[in-house]
């Protein structure tokens, strides 16, 4: 995984609630969802993005989030 993409997911994570909601649940099916909308990330990465350590970040992110602007993709149609 490039640095770009790891700021992808850190960015989408960040953004989407929906997504972040998906990722708190179920990481790998989260990384998935993302990498079948294009994102590059092989097995391994997927399993590196996938620790505890990370959700943990994902939390964080939320917690820092409402002066960001932010969507949930699941509500937008």
């Amino acid at each position: 995984m490039s640095q770009l993409d790891v700021q992808e997911v850190i960015g989408q994570l960040a953004i989407d609630a929906g997504l972040r909601r998906r990722f708190r649940k179920n990481p790998r099916a989260a990384l998935m969802e993302m990498i079948e909308r294009g994102m590059d990330l092989t097995d391994g990465e997927v399993r590196s993005l996938s620790v505890p350590d990370f959700r943990e970040l994902a939390r964080c992110a939320e917690e820092m989030l409402p002066p960001l602007p932010s969507f949930d993709q699941e509500h937008a149609s």
